[in-house]
């Protein structure tokens, strides 16, 4: 006897493009927390490298802040490009924070069923259950706190618009304000060695000949960043930049 298939009798089932479904595995997931660990990474580096032009004087300072503003030119219209990376940076937050929390649950997970658990796979997931309870809670407010103390002005009393040099001095010469960002970036270095360590073997690049080259590029990134921004708060306190 043959079937006849009529016209809605299957359905077909609908797919995830292929980065959303290889997103979902937990490998998906390492890879995610590796990638959007690297965007993250490159933009605090950077970000600290741009505001050492506060030691260059006002001018370079606010120039660099009126050249983020018009980035891609006569070709996109003034701050549209600025907003584009500005959602690509809270995009790769949100994957980070939520490839970590899977990370940790699936650690969790693991701790009951020993046979399955395996140390290299479970190593972001560990560092993560041991850290974010406190240093990704304080970074995550910092981040707020920062936002609305440069950016939007909103916390910060005598703010500018278009004016970092001052914007700065006016929000580090609070004392409360200064040993925030200090306390702060003390908390996000942990974050900021971890992720240069072991982005490499959270992508399966994992080799006992490099990681000595691995642990010092994670000091010297660590390190750079530390004392850069750090530097900012206390040249302001010292009088340094005034």
């Amino acid at each position: 006897m043959t079937v006849t298939k009529q016209k809605g009798d299957t359905r077909s089932r609908r797919t995830l493009p292929w980065p959303l479904t290889f997103f979902q595995s937990y490998i998906g997931k390492k890879w995610a927390m590796a990638v959007s660990g690297i965007v993250l990474l490159g933009y605090v580096l950077v970000h600290m490298l741009g505001n050492m032009k506060v030691y260059l004087g006002p001018e370079s300072i606010n120039e660099y802040g009126e050249a983020l503003r018009d980035l891609g030119g006569h070709l996109a219209p003034r701050t549209h490009v600025l907003w584009i990376l500005r959602i690509v940076l809270a995009t790769a937050f949100a994957v980070h924070i939520y490839s970590a929390y899977y990370l940790t649950y699936r650690n969790a997970k693991a701790r009951g069923a020993e046979r399955y658990r395996s140390k290299r796979d479970y190593l972001a997931a560990d560092y993560a259950s041991r850290t974010m309870r406190w240093s990704g809670t304080i970074v995550l407010l910092f981040l707020v706190f920062h936002l609305a103390d440069l950016t939007w002005g909103t916390t910060n009393p005598d703010f500018s618009r278009g004016d970092p040099y001052s914007n700065m001095i006016a929000s580090f010469e609070r004392i409360p304000v200064a040993a925030l960002y200090i306390v702060a970036n003390l908390a996000l270095v942990p974050h900021i060695y971890h992720g240069a360590w072991s982005l490499f073997q959270s992508i399966g690049i994992n080799n006992l000949r490099f990681n000595k080259w691995r642990r010092y590029l994670a000091v010297g990134v660590a390190g750079v960043i530390l004392v850069g921004n750090l530097s900012f708060p206390i040249a302001v306190q010292l009088g340094i930049i005034a």
